[in-house]
């Protein structure tokens, strides 16, 4: 069966990926931190501990993490999951500046910056998607 693709231009290949250096740093970053609090290693168990906030809190982000920057290989939802990882940062954020952990509050405002500039990036393609729902 011929699809019209190669192998290079299949989706979710760097080749056919609108806006791939955001793309894959926004990727890169939630699917490691996720991965991390999925894995309880000591340095994430530590920090939930030091912020009070329960285990369950640091499995249901890590695994929000993973599945969003899984998605964002699917093209047709990347502008608004990346979007939706922006925005998720607020409360990485808040907790930073709530502990005062400046540097880590740079950090965390930086990454949200990136996806919600990756969503900005990415805006026609939220609106064909959105229309194409019906709202």
């Amino acid at each position: 069966m011929n699809t019209g693709w190669t192998r290079a231009s299949a989706p979710g290949t760097l080749q056919s990926m609108k806006h791939p250096v955001p793309t894959v740093l926004l990727l890169l970053v939630f699917v490691g931190s996720g991965a991390a609090k999925l894995a309880s290693l000591e340095y994430e168990l530590v920090a939930f501990a030091r912020w009070g906030y329960p285990l369950w809190a640091m499995y249901l982000i890590g695994g929000v993490e993973v599945l969003g920057g899984l998605l964002l290989l699917w093209p047709r939802v990347t502008s608004l999951v990346a979007t939706g990882l922006g925005c998720f940062m607020v409360g990485a954020i808040a907790t930073h500046v709530v502990h005062a952990e400046w540097p880590m509050t740079g950090v965390a405002t930086a990454i949200m910056a990136l996806g919600l500039w990756r969503g900005w990036l990415g805006r026609e393609e939220v609106r064909a998607l959105l229309a194409a729902r019906g709202h």
